[in-house]
């Protein structure tokens, strides 16, 4: 059963005054989409998620537009607002046949005071897990998903290299580790799919 993927940061002296700042490097590091199919969204929140945006801009190309995107944050920047940009990047899916297409992608940054039940800074939703895990009855699963996982593993790499991390988490969604839950599935299918 396929869970949702999260990346989830916690940001040393993280706080309302800094928060922007770290949200920023997090949205120019990552790799959007540039065929994208749709334009991308900021939504902002005020204490949590139950309650309707305070804002909804749209922006053509995240990766053009990163400086607005900030500009429009920071009109609103408080330490009980959650930010969230949702996107696309490239991975490889089956349907039916392998093509590298964009994916659906959230970024968010929760302020210190906004309620976020894990109280992680920075976070990145990669939708579903079967992206990332082998799938032995799909033919050329191999490579392919072997491709979205180092394009997954870069990305860490390139954020722990940006960001002041005291601690990351890869986690899904049941809460499982994902680097176990991969580990797991490749030692059940090391060829899978090849």
């Amino acid at each position: 059963m396929a869970d949702r993927l999260y990346l989830s940061y916690w940001i040393r002296g993280y706080s309302g005054q800094t928060m922007l700042r770290h949200f920023e490097k997090l949205l120019r590091k990552f790799p959007f989409s540039p065929n994208s199919p749709a334009p991308v969204e900021l939504r902002i929140y005020v204490q949590q998620f139950a309650e309707p945006p305070l804002i909804e801009r749209v922006f053509d190309r995240l990766t053009e537009d990163v400086d607005d995107v900030i500009a429009a944050s920071r009109e609103f920047e408080n330490a009980d607002s959650g930010y969230i940009v949702e996107g696309y990047w490239d991975l490889w899916r089956y349907d039916p046949e392998w093509k590298l297409t964009p994916a659906p992608v959230s970024l968010a940054c929760y302020g210190p005071l906004f309620e976020n039940n894990l109280g992680d800074h920075l976070r990145i939703e990669f939708g579903n897990d079967a992206d990332f895990l082998p799938q032995p009855e799909t033919p050329g699963s191999s490579r392919k998903v072997e491709s979205n996982i180092r394009g997954l593993l870069r990305l860490v790499h390139e954020l722990d290299d940006t960001l002041p991390a005291e601690n990351r988490r890869l986690w899904s969604e049941s809460g499982e580790n994902f680097a176990d839950r991969l580990a797991e599935a490749l030692s059940e299918h090391p060829r899978a799919g090849s």
